[in-house]
This record gives structure tokens, sequence and C-alpha cells, in this order.
């Protein structure tokens, strides 16, 4: 079963009671996913390993190229059980306690301990996605926070809280998510996603983790935090891929800076050739409705546009009426953009530096343009970790990255890069046998035709799996 798109931008999804059933997962695929996310801010341990051996029992079943993502959910704050009805108005004192109480419109409990010590006279509290606004009067630094709203409304159980002036002193890892990331290890999942990310230490704790594992789990770094956006340049180096989270990012920087803030950390990564994803509300209104919003398609377009990896579906998928309609909608969009329109970077990235990879990142850059140049239908690689597909994919070539890897987590892994394919191979007696060996499994599966010309690059000898030191044109 493969997907019925081919499209360059990838499209990640989101699973939750609405799609973590085998044959609506199979419509997702079919509509054109490529990545699964599975969130773990929701559901338990025994919920999360079931769904993602059913992705690898899909992608076995089927030859299916499905990577998952493991979103831990980080130092989430959140308030705790509030009565029915509550609503906090204009000029309301509202009293935040780090003891546990019911919830009234008066008084409601937080579940970060050090919050009373964190926060300062001043400094604002947003709830519910920056729905609701408050803003701190008086804090005793041990247990209890007055503060007067400035933005009312309806007052609702568990809501997400946002301190958008405050330093939290809260690790980026918290107990959960070290527990979270056994599993994920464990269950052999592609990419790990790290949320609230705030400096590139953060991303570093994490690696070391994955390393002890013995894993070649990749970092998604979520851009959620001021923080990050000014330390974005070192988390970029830092992490494997970006994820662009505009839902908690627009609360805490001003939502009319966010779609700039897109397009400037889009284009770094394009530079470091790390993928980057686009999420939050991309077609939010499918949640219900059968159709988008003009505006969601135009956000989806924008994204293709500035050359975004890959777009991703929150709660359409997860819990939306529905999962494969939705996907099948935004892949027609991409795919209609990408028909019309060449993403290239604003930045031609010719390597310059003169380490030991220099070699490998040059072929990289004239294999992308060469490929243009002559029409090429193809470019081929073999990669052991990866890099070589990423490096290309950083350039945009008009035709397609054909990668062939012997490892079966880095062959899925490749399904966020963008205008990547990847295939499974473990041939490796000699460059020449190797070639004739892919060219004839790209025919078999439709990739190129007889007389396409190809791209090729590679190390030699092939043997060694060096570093990339060879390229080629050549006819199928």
């Amino acid at each position: 079963m493969r997907s019925e798109t081919s499209n360059n931008t990838k499209i990640v999804a989101t699973l939750g009671p609405a799609s973590w059933h085998k044959e609506v997962m199979m419509d997702m695929i079919k509509a054109g996913v490529n990545v699964f996310r599975v969130n773990f801010s929701h559901g338990d341990h025994e919920t999360h390993r079931r769904t993602i051996r059913l992705i690898k029992e899909i992608n076995q079943e089927f030859n299916c190229k499905v990577a998952v993502l493991a979103d831990l959910q980080g130092p989430k704050l959140r308030i705790g059980d509030v009565e029915e009805g509550a609503i906090i108005n204009e000029g309301d004192t509202l009293t935040f306690t780090t003891d546990k109480v019911d919830g009234t419109a008066e008084l409601v409990y937080m579940n970060y301990e050090q919050f009373p010590s964190d926060v300062n006279a001043g400094e604002r509290i947003l709830m519910d996605d920056g729905k609701l606004m408050c803003e701190v009067v008086e804090t005793n630094k041990k247990d209890t926070v007055v503060t007067r709203v400035i933005q009312g409304g309806p007052l609702k159980s568990k809501k997400g809280v946002n301190l958008p002036n405050t330093k939290v002193s809260l690790p980026c890892l918290t107990e959960k998510d070290l527990a979270d990331v056994v599993v994920a290890m464990e269950e052999g999942v592609e990419w790990i996603g790290l949320s609230f990310v705030r400096d590139a230490q953060d991303v570093k704790e994490l690696r070391n983790i994955i390393e002890e594992f013995g894993s070649y789990a990749k970092i998604v770094s979520k851009i959620e935090k001021p923080e990050a956006v000014v330390d974005i340049d070192q988390i970029i180096h830092a992490t494997d891929a970006i994820m662009v989270a505009r839902g908690d990012l627009g609360v805490e920087i001003p939502y009319s800076s966010v779609p700039m803030v897109q397009k400037m950390i889009v284009e770094k990564c394009h530079i470091k050739a790390k993928p980057c994803i686009i999420a939050t509300q991309m077609m939010e209104s499918m949640i219900e409705s059968q159709s988008p919003t003009r505006a969601e398609v135009n956000d989806v377009a924008n994204s293709v546009c500035d050359g975004a990896d890959a777009v991703m579906l929150s709660g359409e998928t997860s819990v939306g009426k529905y999962p494969a309609k939705v996907v099948e909608t935004m892949a027609s969009i991409v795919a209609h953009v990408e028909s019309t329109f060449d993403v290239k970077p604003i930045t031609d990235n010719e390597p310059s530096i003169k380490n030991e990879r220099y070699i490998t990142k040059t072929i990289c850059y004239n294999a992308a343009k060469i490929a243009d140049q002559v029409g090429a239908a193809a470019i081929l690689t073999l990669t052991f970790s990866g890099y070589t597909a990423l490096k290309i994919a950083g350039h945009r070539p008009k035709t397609k990255i054909v990668v062939f890897t012997a490892n079966r987590q880095i062959m899925n892994q490749m399904s966020l890069v963008w205008g990547v394919e990847a295939f499974y191979y473990d041939g490796m007696e000699s460059t020449d046998q190797t070639f004739d060996d892919i060219k004839n499994i790209l025919k078999e599966n439709g990739v190129v035709e007889t007389d396409d010309l190809v791209v090729k690059i590679a190390s030699m000898p092939i043997q060694e799996k060096g570093f990339t030191n060879m390229l080629k044109i050549a006819a199928v």
C-alpha cells in the first residue's frame, strides 16, 4: 500500500481517539500521511505502545515507510479542576495556589510548585491559549499568587498556562518526559519531539539520553518560547529538525510576529539543511467540517511556498470527524501549490568551510544543481546516516531525491524530509553493481523509466562506507 500522493512537502498527522484504529490509519496513509505523531501529553503508556506497534505492523504488512514522531509533553503548566460555569471578568481578583483545591472564579490550583517563587508583580499570566489574561499583583514566593484579571471569559478545568514574561525554572525534561522517553526508545520510534525548548542545552540533554539507549532516533525541537527564538541559531545547530509550534508560540510572543518568525526559522533551517515542520491550527475548521476555510488553504499554501519540509495536523486527525478526508484535502492543496510554484531557498548556500564534510557538502550541492540543469528524473544516493539526503534536500532541487539505506529506522526517518523517497537496500558488493540494483528497484516502483537521466552520488570504495566523494550522471 503506497500513498496516492508523491508531494515534496510531507504531511504529519496526530493520532488520537478518532484515528488510532488500523483501518483509519491505512486510509490516512493512502490519502498522503508520511509521519504519525503520537502525543504523549494525552493517553497512557499502554495506549502509546499499542499505537506505535500498530504503525510498525502496517509498515511491515503493506511495505510502507511511515515514521513515528513521539511528542513529549514538556513542562506544560496547567490549572486544576474548576467548577462548572465559572467566569472571570475584567478587574476581578483571581488567586492562584499550589495547594490542591477545587477551583472557582476566585481561586484556582496551579500544578507548578515553583510558580509563586518564579513570578513577579507586573508579569502577565495567560490561560486557555491566551483567551484569558491576568497580571500579577503580589506573590508570597511560597504558595500563593494574587492577580488582577485583564481579559476575562469562561474559566475551564485543566487549561494550559503561559508565562511570557517569566523565566520558568522547570527543567525542559520533566519526570514524566523521562519515563515517556524510555517507552519511545523501547518501541524504536524514529523522531522525538522536545517541547518548550529554551536553548541548545535542552536539546543536548535529550541527545545524551538517546545516545545512552544506542538509538538512531532524531530530535524535533519545538519552538514555543521567546527564549527559543532568541537562541534559534544554536538550537538549529544542536537539533535534527525544528517544529514551529504556533499555538503556544503565538501566546508567548505577539501574534503579529508569528508569520515572520515562521519564515525566518524556515530560512535558517534551509541553510543548515534541517527539516522544518509548520504546526498548529492549519486546518482546524475541519475538526467539524468537511471543507477548510479559505484562510486555512492560504496558510497551508504559504507554508509550502516558504519551503517547509512538512505541515502538521493536530486535533483535525486526533479528535476530528474526518481524519482521512482532512489529510486528502491537505495533500491536494500541497500538490496544487507544488505544481505551480518552485520552492527555492533564499540563500544559495554553497559550501565554503573546508572541514571534513566539505567534499560531501560540495557533491550534494552540485548534485542538486546538475540535476536541475540536465532535467534528471532523480538524484540517487546511498546513506548510512541520512546526512546526504538532508544536504541535498536543503538545496530544494526540482527532481526527486531517492535514498537507499540498509537501516530501516533511517529509511522511515526520511519520510519527514522534503522531496525524499527512501528504499531499503543492503547489498554492497561494488559501486557499479549497487547502482545497477538500485536502478532496477526504481524501475519496478515506477520512479524512473528507461533512458531517464539520473544523478548518482556515493562513497568509493562503497564497502568502506566513508564520506561521499563521487558524482556521476547516467542514463537508465
